[in-house]
């Protein structure tokens, strides 16, 4: 996911707040900082690459306050926060020392995935684009995805849920999770189509994959479906089609819609040059 900009030391407390149970890693830099933007780079494709962690960019000299009750003196400095509590340091611009503490903090928050070796890519996904058709107006789709309310079918049981994604992923499996009789049944996914496909040209067009779905999907977690992978190698945006329900009503409702996979790299790596100095040096 995209790095974020701290705005001021209040943000930095408030984001602390909202990351729950993942771990953050922090860079504060400055713009005055050489060795701060030789690594930038590398600090915003490991944004992309492990899901599992929420990146924070801190600006010593906006955000003044929290800079000094953790101790920086020296830029760039990297933090890890696990529930608001501080676990590790590292200072310098050393590529290869980052991506191991990340590495480290990231792989044990996805360990707890539904899908081995995948994450949930939610976080990917490009929220002012994104599109619900046939939704209840009192059920919308950044609150469902968010987990505060159930996405509820409103004129009769089909849905179109489009979500386009911040940048090219894999994506390996779709779970849904439904309410009795109400969870979807037959849905077709389709993939990097111009636009928000409408209920016409969903129904007589070829989907990438066709998915179905039993009662399994409205116990425990839910229903998981892996998809035909080499189809979705690339995938600027996905699409479903919920065309109809197990239990053949007039309303569709769902608790979960997750899309697992992972990023493709933002940039290539070993393109990267570290700053010159000895590894692990401060600035």
């Amino acid at each position: 996911m995209p790095v974020i900009n701290v705005k001021d030391d209040q943000d930095f407390k408030n984001q602390l707040s909202l990351a729950g149970p993942k771990p953050i890693i922090v860079d504060f830099t400055a713009v005055w900082c050489g060795p701060c933007k030789m690594i930038a780079p590398a600090f915003e494709a490991f944004s992309n690459q492990y899901l599992g962690a929420i990146f924070l960019k801190v600006d010593v000299d906006v955000c003044e306050e929290t800079t000094a009750n953790h101790g920086v003196t020296s830029m760039p400095t990297f933090m890890v926060f696990l529930n608001g509590n501080k676990m590790e340091t590292m200072k310098g611009a050393n590529k290869e020392g980052l991506e191991q503490m990340v590495k480290k903090f990231a792989d044990n928050s996805a360990s707890g995935s539904l899908v081995d070796g995948q994450s949930d890519l939610t976080t990917l996904v490009d929220k002012k684009q994104m599109e619900s058709l046939n939704g209840c107006d009192d059920t919308p789709l950044d609150r469902f995805l968010e987990g505060n309310c159930n996405l509820v079918s409103d004129c009769d049981e089909q849905l179109i849920v489009s979500l386009p994604f911040n940048q090219p992923v894999k994506v390996h499996s779709i779970l849904i999770k439904g309410v009795s009789d109400r969870s979807p049944k037959k849905v077709k996914v389709f993939i990097n189509l111009p636009k928000t496909i409408d209920f016409d040209n969903a129904a007589g067009l070829e989907p990438t994959q066709l998915l179905e779905f039993d009662d399994t999907a409205t116990k425990g977690e839910g229903q998981i479906i892996p998809l035909k992978y080499v189809k979705f190698q690339n995938v600027q945006n996905i699409q479903f089609f919920i065309e109809d329900n197990i239990g053949g009503g007039d309303v569709t409702e769902l608790v979960k819609l997750t899309v697992f996979g992972t990023a493709l790299s933002a940039m290539n790596m070993n393109e990267f040059k570290r700053v010159a100095g000895k590894a692990g040096d401060a600035h």
